[in-house]
C-alpha cells in the first residue's frame, strides 16, 4: 500500500480489532461470571427452602412435602430439580420436575459443606448443581446424615450468554465501523494540506504557479519553506545558464571583430602574435562561460552541507598553478568546521570568481575569509565570504555597474568585474547580498558576500 491514508486506516483497524477484541473478552467473562454467581445464589436460596420444608415422617425418615413453594419444582421438565439422598446414595425424595430424569449423584460433599458443580444429564443437558451434607437430629435425639441437592439446567443461561455475545459483537462492530468512517473523514481533512502541496507542485511544473503558498500547518511549514528555497535556487540556476550562454555569445563579438580587422590587414607587423592573442582570449571566454553549467548540471538538486575549508583549498591550489608566473600569496582565514548549506557548484562559483579576479589584479597578496553570519537560531548557519587583494581596486562609479547584468565592463579591458554579476545573482538566490569597497589594509578591492542563515533566507 503506497497510500498514506490506506496505511493509517489499516493500522487503526488493527488497533480497533485488538482493543475491541480484548474489551469483548473482558465483558463476556464478566457477564458469564456474574450470571453464574446469580444462579448459585438462587440455588442456595432453593436449598435453604428445602431444608426449611423437610420434616420426618411417621416411619422416622426425613421427607419433603409433595408441594413446595417454588412452582418450578412441580412442573415436569421445568429445568429446576431437587432431591434428597441418604448416606447410601439412595434417593429418598425427588421433585416432580425430575420425573423421568436421572439427576447425576456426583461427588458427595463433606458434612456441613456446600458443593457447587457442573454436571450433565444423560441426554446431554448441562446442569449447575448445589449439594449440602447435613446431620439431621430427630426428636429422639438420633442423628442421621442426608444430602440435599438442587440442580438447574444451564440451557437458558447458555442461551442468554449466546444472545449477549451476539449483541456485543453487533454493537462493537457498529461502533468500529462508525469510528472508522469518522476517522476516514477526519483523516481526509488532516491530509488535505498534503494534497494541497501535491496540487501546487503540479501547478508549478505546469507553469501556473511560481512557488508554494504559505497556508500550511506548522508541521509542513518547514517542508514548504525548503521546497520554495529549492525551487528558487533551481530557477535562479536555470536563469544563470541562460545568461551564461548570452554572455558567451556577447563576449565573443569583440575578439571576432578584432580578428576580422587583423585578417583585413594581415601584413601588419606582429600579425601572428595578435591573432594568437585573440584566439587565446576566445578560448578563455568559452572555457570560463561554459565551465559553470558543465560543473553544476550533475549536482544533486537537494541542498547539502559543503565543507568550505576543503573546497577553498582546492581552489587555491588550482589558482596557484594558473597564476604561477605571478606567485600570489594567499592568506586563508576560515573558521574550523565551517559549512555552506547549498549547492557545491554555487559555492565554487562564489569563491572561484572572486579569487580568480583577486589573483588576476593583485600585486602579490590575496586574502579570503569565511565566517558564520550573525543571525537568529536557524536550520543552517549562514556565512560571510570576503575576498580582498592589494591591486588597483575598483572605481566607485564602476562598482554598481559591475553588479548589473547587461552593464558589465568590457572583459577585454583590464579591471575587475568578470563574473561579479553572476556572483551577485547566486548570493540573491540564497537571500544574500554582495558589497564592494576598498580594503583598509591591503589597499585593493574587498568584495564581501553575505549569505543569511537558511531559516532567515526567505525573509531577505
Amino acid at each position: 500500500m503506497r497510500s498514506l491514508s490506506s496505511r493509517l486506516l489499516v493500522s487503526v483497524s488493527v488497533l480497533l480489532l485488538l482493543f475491541f477484541g480484548a474489551t469483548i473478552a473482558v465483558l463476556d467473562t464478566a457477564f458469564s461470571e456474574a450470571g453464574e454467581q446469580a444462579r448459585r445464589d438462587i440455588l442456595d436460596g432453593h436449598l435453604v427452602a428445602l431444608l426449611a420444608a423437610a420434616e420426618p415422617d411417621d416411619t422416622g425418615k426425613l421427607m419433603l412435602p409433595e408441594r413446595l413453594r417454588e412452582p418450578r419444582f412441580e412442573n415436569i421438565g421445568s429445568g429446576l430439580y431437587a432431591e434428597l439422598r441418604d448416606t447410601d446414595n439412595q434417593v429418598l425424595w425427588r421433585s416432580r420436575s425430575a420425573l423421568g430424569l436421572e439427576v447425576p449423584s456426583g461427588v458427595a460433599p463433606e458434612l456441613g459443606n456446600h458443593l457447587f458443580a457442573r454436571e450433565i444429564l444423560p441426554d446431554g443437558t448441562p446442569l449447575l448443581t448445589l449439594s449440602l451434607a447435613v446431620q439431621w437430629e430427630f426428636a429422639d435425639g438420633t442423628l442421621k446424615p442426608y444430602v440435599f441437592k438442587v440442580a438447574e439446567s444451564l440451557d437458558s443461561f447458555n442461551a442468554q450468554i449466546a444472545g449477549f455475545r451476539r449483541q456485543l459483537f453487533g454493537w462493537f462492530a457498529a461502533v468500529a465501523l462508525t469510528m472508522l468512517l469518522a476517522f476516514s473523514m477526519l483523516l481526509r481533512g488532516l491530509l488535505k494540506p498534503l494534497r494541497l502541496i501535491e496540487t501546487e507542485i503540479t501547478e508549478i511544473e505546469e507553469g501556473k504557479r511560481a512557488s508554494l503558498s504559505g497556508e500550511f500547518p506548522t508541521e509542513l511549514t518547514g517542508v514548504a519553506r525548503n521546497m520554495n528555497l529549492l525551487i528558487d535556487s533551481e530557477r535562479a540556476r536555470s536563469d544563470r545558464y541562460r545568461y551564461t550562454l548570452d554572455n558567451l555569445a556577447h563576449s565573443l563579438k569583440t575578439p571576432l571583430a578584432a580578428m576580422r580587422a587583423l585578417l583585413n590587414d594581415h601584413r601588419t607587423e606582429g600579425f601572428s602574435g595578435r591573432v594568437n592573442e585573440q584566439i587565446d582570449r576566445m578560448d578563455e571566454i568559452v572555457r570560463y562561460q561554459l565551465r559553470k553549467p558543465a560543473a553544476s548540471v550533475t549536482e544533486n538538486l537537494v541542498l547539502k552541507a559543503v565543507p568550505v575549508e576543503q573546497e577553498v583549498e582546492r581552489l587555491v591550489d588550482g589558482l596557484r598553478k594558473v597564476y604561477h608566473d605571478k606567485h600570489p600569496e594567499f592568506e586563508v582565514r576560515i573558521e574550523s568546521g565551517m559549512q555552506f548549506r547549498g549547492d557545491t557548484g554555487d559555492f565554487l562559483e562564489l569563491a572561484g570568481n572572486l579569487l580568480d579576479n583577486a589573483c588576476k589584479w593583485c600585486k602579490r597578496r590575496v586574502r579570503i575569509s569565511v565566517v558564520p553570519s550573525v543571525g537568529a537560531r536557524a536550520i543552517a548557519t549562514g556565512m560571510v565570504l570576503t575576498v580582498s587583494d592589494d591591486g588597483p581596486g575598483i572605481p566607485k562609479d564602476a562598482a554598481e555597474a559591475l553588479l548589473q547584468r547587461g552593464m558589465r565592463l568590457d572583459e577585454s579591458t583590464p579591471g575587475h568585474g568578470i563574473g561579479l554579476a553572476v556572483v551577485a545573482e547566486i548570493a540573491r538566490s540564497y537571500g544574500g547580498r554582495l558589497s564592494i569597497k576598498k580594503s583598509a589594509d591591503l589597499g585593493g578591492a574587498e568584495i564581501m558576500v553575505s549569505i543569511p542563515p537558511l531559516a532567515n533566507a526567505r525573509a531577505q
